[in-house]
């Protein structure tokens, strides 16, 4: 098998480990408050939920840059290595926390030691061919959505025969065995060529400016921002709209589930056909469409009066989802400076972070004011900005025609 498809595969069960690891405890947060921490009453419990959860999301953000410019300096493999081992370490020892607080230390502490997605994107975008590279990051993220899918599924299974307590130490497990695949199994072929220290602090003083000034990525930073900030300020409020829908008390949890994982299963089977296809007709046409497939489903999504129509949209809209970051990658990938693209992947999951964190934030303050219909129209209005902002930076001499014919060439 050649290096790229080995390298391709075990990331992708790699990184379904950490994703479905990192997804097992996070949504019976408040549960664990409540039993376990002593936080009894639930508004307080939601609030810590809240500051705990987005925790990460901040410390990541900030690191984000740092840990881009080690991985172009030492390798890509290294940074997997690194984040995989400190993140089994931090969260097998949330098993043992005795308050709220020691939680959020614990989570702000794995933020500043995370980034194994970043790191596993850039090692497969700089060790496979370019014309294959759309596959490659599109079937990286199927096994991310599938983790992040399955890994609340789990979570409960095991909460049915285990303490909360013992799962986090099985996720500090899990992480562990992520790091031990790519330590045995990840060869990483074009590694950064070492540079002398002189050479390596001039690179760094231009490093952030060439790359801000090097279009259109900071028109992609947006994109990627646009995109996580628009999920993210609907996807935590999904269980409640789904509470505001079904009529019947019965089987709530259920449809709450069935409705959560039908973007994420379609985003999963959908994301390497994406990628494969942004490699025959241009990436950027891809996230183009896909961006307008977000708005078109996203719109009905605040108008709907029952959950069966809502899984229909969020199936369609999990299609659309699965060919947008992955677009984004694939095109920072093609326009990153040359021995840079760690420390380029890196900006972009902070701009990619800080949407993760401030989403949630926006939809839990506007949602007591447009409700939660309203969200989805928010998201639909952020989705079109970010068609018309995609638009001007990247199709500028582009016509609809133009558009087609590339479709019908690809054919």
């Amino acid at each position: 098998m050649e290096i790229w498809k080995r390298n391709l595969y075990i990331l992708w069960f790699a990184q379904f480990m950490v994703l479905a690891a990192m997804n097992l405890i996070i949504p019976f947060l408040p549960m664990f408050l409540q039993h376990d921490l002593g936080v009894s009453d639930p508004v307080a419990a939601q609030r810590w939920t809240g500051w705990i959860f987005g925790a990460n999301f901040l410390t990541a953000f900030l690191l984000a840059p740092v840990w881009g410019k080690l991985a172009d300096r030492a390798g890509r493999k290294v940074m997997l290595i690194r984040s995989s081992i400190g993140m089994s370490l931090v969260t097998f020892c949330m098993g043992f926390v005795a308050s709220p607080v020691q939680l959020l230390v614990l989570r702000l502490l794995n933020g500043l030691i995370s980034g194994f997605v970043p790191a596993a994107v850039a090692l497969v975008s700089t060790n496979t061919p370019k014309e294959k590279t759309g596959y490659a990051l599109g079937f990286l993220q199927s096994g991310a959505v599938a983790g992040t899918i399955l890994g609340p599924l789990l979570g409960g299974l095991l909460a049915e025969w285990v303490t909360f307590r013992d799962i986090f130490r099985i996720t500090g497990m899990m992480l562990f065995g992520a790091s031990m695949l790519v330590i045995l199994f990840v060869r990483e072929i074009n590694k950064p060529q070492p540079k002398s220290k002189a050479a390596i602090e001039t690179k760094e003083e231009k490093g952030f400016r060439k790359i801000l000034h090097t279009s259109p990525l900071p028109g992609l930073f947006l994109t990627g921002f646009l995109i996580q900030f628009a999920i993210m300020s609907t996807n935590p409020f999904m269980s409640s709209y789904v509470q505001e829908l079904w009529d019947s008390g019965a089987f709530v949890s259920l449809m709450v589930g069935i409705v959560i994982s039908a973007s994420g299963i379609s985003t999963m089977l959908f994301a390497p056909l994406l990628g494969r296809w942004g490699d025959k007709i241009g990436s950027q046409y891809v996230l183009l469409i896909c961006l307008i497939g977000a708005v078109v489903f996203f719109i009905p999504q605040g108008l709907v009066h029952s959950v069966w129509p809502l899984i229909i949209l969020r199936f369609l809209l999990g299609m659309c989802i699965g060919g947008l970051v992955p677009s984004v990658n694939n095109l920072i990938r093609k326009y990153a400076p040359e021995g840079m693209e760690s420390q380029t992947f890196a900006y972009s999951t902070s701009a990619m972070n800080l949407g993760n964190l401030l989403g949630p934030i926006a939809g839990g303050m506007l949602s007591g004011f447009i409700g939660l219909h309203g969200l989805f129209f928010m998201a639909a209005s952020l989705f079109l900005m970010n068609t018309l902002w995609v638009k001007y930076t990247l199709h500028r001499t582009e016509t609809p025609r133009t558009l087609l014919a590339h479709m019908l060439h690809s054919k």
